[in-house]
């Protein structure tokens, strides 16, 4: 197998010595090549296999070490020298492969070239065999040893050291102990060997020998090792270790008999058959239960072809389609597929179906496994997920009307949802499989507004769809839809769906927006009206302050001025009395505007309350007519006032507010209406209510100078006035319709206005009060049933409402518009002997006045028929001249129930009432009061009011004196304490608190009343709350002041 190539070096002075080795035939599988030169060459010698040198005539010895430094370490020199020559070479060192001695003849030196050949082939073939010997041995995975008699190891294997990880040269010449880590030889490894080498017979035996990494098992091989006289020198082993596969053995078995256990208890199917089907190799309990047979022999009965017969029709031709696909060993493939018992059962099934081999035998091994538990609950699953899918985008969709999702590379969609549609129009358009394009020009076309189809047709190409979102992941656009027959705003939202770099899904959706838009533009409008209020507001306010700085200024400039004059008139006490009257004025007008200021501060800040009391209608109604009698008179203006259809006139407001309003818009139609002119009050009951109220209907008109349309709309905007007062000459704030509004409002009412300039003005108030369940007494007078009476007066309205409540009393009432009427019906009823038992008649009447009425009434009828005289003025300067021409009484208008019946049983019952009477006259008030005061003028006044009504006078300068003169003073020496709020040191509350707090009970309950010019409500409830008794505002009301104290101290007024 081998081949080798040598290169001969011949070198000499007579190349015709080497001729005829040329000329010698190389030996098999050796072939040779010849350079040759006189004298010794470097390059030569250091190439060639074999140098032959002829030594003759050269120095021997130095020519030999020449070429032993030039040759290669393995290349072989052959000398050819004479005898004197091969002496000398003894003492170089032994690399002379052979010396030839000269001369030699033709036929030796062939020979002893040939001899060389034929040895050099003996080695090359010996190297082969040790080579060939030492792969197989080395390379083999078998153990594989050399041992001498005595057990010690003269040769291993590569195989051996890695098994017992040692080396060659720590395993050769040591014995088994050693190798294998253990204390001693193994005897059984001994006797194997002992009989190997006494029977020279080969020992094949599996051995399990103890090492230092525990019990191997080895498959070994012995035989005899034999010397060169034949005699047994030792063994040679081949061992391989099988302790692994033993184990694996073991393993096997055991898995074997796991599988046989799984294949007979297990709920996996498996059935091994014939490629045909037409026998059953094996099959297990659990393929038989799931394919519903009892046994294998009710399956092959019911005829098992490849499929059994239990297997779905529609799954047949799939499962059988997928068997015979399989074409070699080891291909499978699985599947699932149903199968139907006899009972109806379904059962879903995964199935493998595996091409198998054995013995030359090909067969389907098939596996079943029942997943109808799987698949139910991967489907109870799906639905659930479904569910839970939709209700997530019912849920984040909720406000859109239809919502779909679309792919823009393809165009195709679904709608996700479709909302109620009154028009019905979406459910048509987005059922089903879904074209972008196609689906958004039907609905842009069917229900979009005309002026926004172009821009929403633009919105939903796909190109611009794609440009959008590719800039940002969602876009919006704003139409208008002719939905249901109106105009309405919608919104169509496009947002981004799954991940934008790999695919391009999209959702649509649509939404109204109507309400939305709409409360936008109405917020809008109403920012732009409020600016403009605002504005207008701003405007006001600097128009107030100019009024103000106007219209105080006057009264100031009136107080200071006749002031003066008063000084310098001290001696002319008429003069100076009428300059004190016109401070007064002036000071009362500087005091209404201040109020009005207050009050409409208060009123924005929430600070005003309503105090629901008990009160009367009529006593709202003439003190109004008593408060304005005056500026009446004074304008000579005709006031009408009337009730009409009242009801109940008792009933539960706060009196202060209600009071308020009417006095205000009273005052106004007084103001604004020229000398001469008309103001009327008329309160109207009407039907509808609810129980336990009544509504009033409060109208006040004049025939002033009437309100411009302009004006009329913002009249209740605080600091609005029609004309400032230096042109009208008429003062005020331009706050008493803005207050007045704003108590109506609190009062859960309504006022309205109509006004026309130059013809007058209208205001209407309606109010829903609650009424007073007070005693209830009987309408009639029994002295009274059944007689006549006659009303006269030339308004209609009071004429039916007077005659109304007549008829209640009892009486036979009748009425006439005119005076003279009313005298002929006395003269004729005198005639007829029917008289009229009470007459009630207007004062001022156009034909005749009512006092002469009276007079030719009383010359007609006598002196016993009651005569009342119905008046809304003052009747004081015409009472004696009426009492003369022999009126009995007079009621005030507006004539309200209780006063017309009370009037009648005072007359009826005139001498009871008069022994009833107590005639005994009004003692003078008297007592000491303490003055908590410490402002000097205020002192002054309070000192000379108190004193000129009977009251003893001690004034305290702060809180602390007044505390100090009570203590001394002891109980009852100071009847009352007038307390002033703000003052040095300590207050009047902290001092009311201190008296309250005092050990001794007859000084700790001394009255106290609150003096102060703290006006408000929450004024007077801090004063209740501190301990005080009572609060009386500053400036004094003379009245007021002495009416709460005769309420403190029990004096009659």
């Amino acid at each position: 197998m081998y081949h080798c190539h040598v290169r001969f070096y011949f070198t000499g002075a007579q190349p015709e010595l080497f001729a005829p080795l040329k000329e010698m035939p190389p030996l098999e599988a050796f072939t040779h090549e010849f350079w040759e030169s006189s004298e010794p060459e470097k390059s030569l010698g250091a190439k060639a296999d074999v140098i032959l040198a002829d030594l003759r005539n050269k120095n021997a010895i130095e020519t030999v070490r020449t070429l032993i430094s030039w040759k290669k370490a393995e290349a072989e020199l052959i000398l050819l020298a004479d005898k004197e020559q091969i002496e000398s070479l003894s003492v170089i060192p032994g690399e002379i492969t052979d010396i030839w001695t000269l001369p030699l003849s033709a036929a030796e030196l062939r020979f002893r070239f040939l001899r060389w050949q034929q040895n050099n082939k003996i080695h090359k073939e010996y190297w082969q065999t040790s080579h060939y010997l030492e792969s197989v041995i080395n390379n083999s995975p078998s153990l594989i040893w050399f041992k001498d008699k005595n057990g010690i190891h003269e040769k291993v294997n590569d195989s051996f050291c890695t098994t017992v990880g040692k080396t060659k040269a720590q395993v050769q010449g040591r014995g088994h102990a050693y190798i294998w880590d253990v204390d001693q030889d193994d005897p059984a490894c001994i006797e194997s060997e002992r009989i190997v080498m006494e029977t020279r017979k080969t020992c094949v035996s599996e051995e399990t020998i103890q090492t230092g990494e525990g019990l191997r098992t080895l498959s070994t091989y012995k035989s005899p090792l034999y010397d060169l006289e034949g005699g047994v020198m030792g063994t040679v082993g081949v061992a391989i270790d099988v302790t692994k596969e033993r184990a694996y053995a073991q393993e096997l078995i055991r898995k074997n008999q796991t599988l046989e256990t799984l294949f007979t208890t297990m709920d996996c199917g498996v059935m091994r058959h014939s490629l045909d089907g037409s026998r059953i190799i094996s099959i297990n309990p659990a393929a038989l239960e799931i394919l519903g047979y009892q046994s294998e022999e009710d399956l092959i009965r019911d005829g098992f072809d490849l499929i059994a017969p239990c297997v779905f029709k529609a799954d047949k031709i799939k499962l059988q389609e997928k068997i015979t696909s399989l074409k070699k060993p080891g291909d499978s493939v699985s599947l699932e597929y149903r199968i139907q018992h006899p009972d109806g059962k379904i059962l879903h099934v995964m199935g493998n179906v595996k091409l198998m081999s054995e013995n030359g035998e090909l067969f389907y091994q098939r596996y079943l496994l029942d997943c109808t538990a799987q698949k139910i609950q991967e489907e109870k699953t799906r639905q659930e997920a479904e569910k839970r899918q939709m209700e997530l985008i019912y849920a984040l969709s909720v406000e859109y009307n239809l919502v779909c999702s679309f792919d823009l590379d393809t165009g195709t969609g679904t709608a996700l949802r479709i909302g109620e549609c009154g028009s019905n129009i979406l459910e048509p358009i987005f059922t089903g499989k879904l074209s972008l394009d196609e689906c958004m020009e039907r609905y842009i076309e069917t229900g979009v507004y005309d002026e926004d189809k172009e821009l929403l047709r633009q919105a939903v190409s796909r190109e611009q769809l794609y440009k959008v979102l590719s800039a940002r992941s969602i876009s919006f656009v704003n139409f208008r839809t002719t939905c249901c027959g109106e105009l309405r705003y919608f919104q169509m939202k496009a947002v981004r769906a799954g991940d934008w770099n790999k695919s391009r899904g999209i959702v649509l959706g649509f939404r109204s927006v109507d309400e939305e838009t709409r409360s936008d533009r109405e917020k809008k409008a109403l920012l732009e009206d409020a600016l403009a209020q605002a504005n207008r507001a701003s405007k006001a306010k600097s128009t107030f302050l100019s009024n103000m700085s106007h219209d105080i200024r006057t009264p100031m400039n009136a107080i200071i001025g006749f002031t003066t004059l008063a000084i310098t008139h001290l001696e002319n006490q008429n003069q100076v009395e009428e300059y004190l009257k016109k401070i007064m004025t002036s000071g009362n007008h500087l005091l209404s505007l201040i109020n009005d200021i207050l009050d409409m501060s208060h009123i924005e800040s929430g600070k005003i309350h309503l105090e629901e009391e008990p009160c009367s209608l009529p006593d709202i109604l003439h003190e109004l007519r008593n408060i304005t009698q005056a500026d009446i008179h004074a304008k000579q203006l005709d006031l009408y006032m009337d009730a009409v259809d009242i009801r109940h006139e008792e009933v539960c407001c706060d009196r202060l507010r209600l009071n308020q309003v009417l006095l205000n818009l009273l005052g106004n139609a007084v103001k604004y209406t020229s000398a001469g002119g008309m103001v009327s009050l008329k309160v109207i009951e009407k039907s509808e209510t609810l129980p336990g109220y009544a509504n009033y209907e409060f109208h006040i008109k004049d025939s002033g100078i009437g309100m411009s349309e302009e004006f009329v709309a913002r009249i209740f905007e605080p600091f609005e006035r029609e004309r400032n007062s230096t042109i009208s000459g008429i003062q005020g704030t331009g706050l008493g319709m803005a207050i007045t509004k704003n108590i109506v409002d609190m009062m859960n009412g309504s006022i309205t206005v109509k006004s026309k300039q130059g013809i007058g003005t209208e205001f209407v108030v309606s109010l829903a009060l609650r009424l007073h369940e007070g005693e209830k007494k009987s309408p009639d007078i029994p002295e009274l049933k059944g007689f006549r009476a006659l009303v006269v007066d030339d308004d209609f309205n009071t004429c039916d409402s007077v005659t109304a409540m007549l008829q209640q009393i009892g009486l036979r009432a009748e009425w006439t518009l005119s005076g003279k009427e009313a005298v002929l019906r006395t003269r004729q009823a005198v005639m007829r002997n029917d008289h009229f038992f009470v007459y009630v008649i207007d004062w001022l009447l156009p034909d005749m006045n009512g006092v002469e009425v009276a007079r030719r009434i009383r010359s007609e009828t006598g002196e016993n028929v009651p005569i009342i005289i119905l008046s809304a003025y003052d009747w004081s300067d015409i009472e004696d001249e009426a009492r003369a021409a022999g009126v009995t009484a007079f009621c005030s208008k507006p004539l309200f129930f209780s006063e017309l019946h009370r009037c009648l049983h005072s007359i009826v019952n005139a001498e009871k009432i008069q022994k009833n009477e107590d005639k005994s006259k009004q003692p003078l008030r008297n007592g000491r009061i303490l003055l908590a005061e410490d402002n000097e003028l205020n002192q002054e006044i309070a000192v000379a009011i108190l004193e000129e009504a009977g009251f003893t006078v001690e004034v305290a300068g702060n809180g602390e004196v007044v505390l100090d003169m009570l203590k001394n003073a002891g109980p009852a020496y100071y009847q009352v304490i007038l307390m002033d709020i703000q003052m040095p040191l300590m207050d009047g509350y902290a001092a009311a608190r201190a008296i309250r707090k005092l050990e001794d009970s007859a000084l700790s309950s001394i009255p106290i009343l609150a003096m102060t010019a703290n006006a408000f409500e929450e004024d007077k409830k801090e004063a209740l709350k501190n301990g005080m008794n009572g609060h009386i505002t500053k400036p004094i009301e003379i009245d007021k002041l002495m009416e709460t104290l005769d309420d403190i101290l029990g004096q009659p007024q």
